[in-house]
């Protein structure tokens, strides 16, 4: 997964820009709610998502705190 690469590369900047990129998704489909788009699954993927990412950048943290 690209997360995990970036969490090997301990590219912190890499994945806050996925992070930012996938709430800005997410964002943009909430604001279609009431349209005939059911986003609901997208927005859905899209939390999930942004869990993953932000328990790689805590892994990241703790690395840092370590090493």
């Amino acid at each position: 997964m690209i997360v995990d690469g970036y969490v090997r590369l301990k590219d912190r900047d890499a994945l806050e820009q996925l992070r930012n990129h996938r709430q800005r998704l997410r964002q943009q489909l909430r604001e279609l709610r009431g349209s005939s788009l059911d986003a609901s699954r997208s927005i859905q993927t899209f939390d999930a998502e942004v869990l993953v990412i932000e328990a790689a950048l805590e892994k990241l943290r703790g690395l840092s705190a370590t090493g």
